[in-house]
């Protein structure tokens, strides 16, 4: 039983190694591909044969008050991935979907207020560039005047402190140095 799994897999293998070494034939170019059918809003369909993706329905153009309104809620988001890029301005893949669904939100009627708190439920206070000022945040808020204000207090503690006078020295001292700098 072990012999047959050992040469099975090591026909796979040189399988494996010969097809890597045979040139591969360039293809065909392919005849024009027909119109795909509607998909559902925001669903992104693959063209046969080409494997190209095309945006759906849902990609579509926005009016301009919608539009107003993405731009706006889109710039106080986040990406999660990116951590450091606007959900308008990224490109990665979560934040792609998260475009589609706030725009989905949008196009619902839900409030601007309605879409950040559901954001919020769903990702936490990370997917806002501002979070809200509540006891959780309140470091994240208040920390850097902390620390800016302890530094302050130690910068003129320091400063207040008044030098150490040294001991005058006795006449024996000063014969001492006298003689050290004459010779």
């Amino acid at each position: 039983m072990q012999g047959v799994l050992a040469s099975a897999l090591w026909g796979a293998v040189s399988l494996g190694a010969q097809a890597q070494s045979t040139p591969v034939a360039p293809m065909a170019p392919t005849a024009p591909v027909a119109p795909m059918a509607p998909t559902a809003p925001g669903v992104q369909a693959t063209l046969p044969g080409v494997g190209a993706t095309v945006l759906a329905q849902g990609d579509a153009p926005m009016s301009a008050p919608i539009q107003a309104r993405w731009d706006h809620i889109a710039a106080e988001l986040r990406c999660l991935v990116c951590q450091n890029e606007s959900l308008a301005s990224s490109n990665a893949e979560l934040a792609v979907d998260l475009r589609r669904e706030v725009r989905s939100l949008i196009e619902q009627g839900q409030s601007d207020a309605d879409i950040r708190s559901f954001l919020v439920k769903r990702y936490g206070d990370f997917v806002l560039y501002k979070p809200e000022v509540k006891p959780v945040t309140w470091l994240l808020w208040f920390g850097p005047f902390v620390l800016l204000l302890g530094a302050l207090a130690v910068a003129l503690r320091l400063m207040r402190r008044t030098p150490a006078v040294p001991a005058a020295l006795s006449d024996s001292e000063r014969a001492r140095v006298r003689q050290l700098l004459e010779s």
